[in-house]
């Protein structure tokens, strides 16, 4: 695949699985304004199908992906279970001919990040 890409995986710690169909939002951020860029849902991997941004549509600037724990664990049959509602996380994209991962490793009370390859 050419030009840079956005991708996400999520993996759920308390059960040591990939947290399929978890929902989650992508945004552009300009200013003080937030731009839906598009919602997604993970697959049984916990990664989406595609790219959450591809090419020409990933552009330098900050960007926010907001992952829906909360209705998530619900669709699993544990609502009211951890501490998370949302889980947003904000980042740079500075080139955007590179592949920009941004896994998030959920907890019920925790969660981390990074930039993965």
């Amino acid at each position: 695949m050419g030009g840079g890409r956005l991708t996400t995986h999520v993996l759920d710690t308390a059960t040591g699985r990939p947290a399929a169909g978890m929902p989650l939002g992508l945004f552009r951020l300009e200013g003080g304004t937030r731009h839906a860029l598009g919602a997604f849902r993970t697959n049984a991997d916990g990664r989406c199908d595609a790219p959450l941004l591809a090419g020409a549509a990933l552009l330098t600037g900050a960007y926010e992906i907001v992952f829906a724990v909360a209705a998530w664990r619900a669709a699993q049959g544990a609502a009211g279970t951890g501490f998370y509602d949302e889980v947003p996380i904000r980042f740079r994209i500075a080139d955007p001919s590179l592949h920009y991962h941004v896994p998030l490793i959920l907890a019920p009370f925790g969660y981390a990040t990074y930039r993965g390859s």
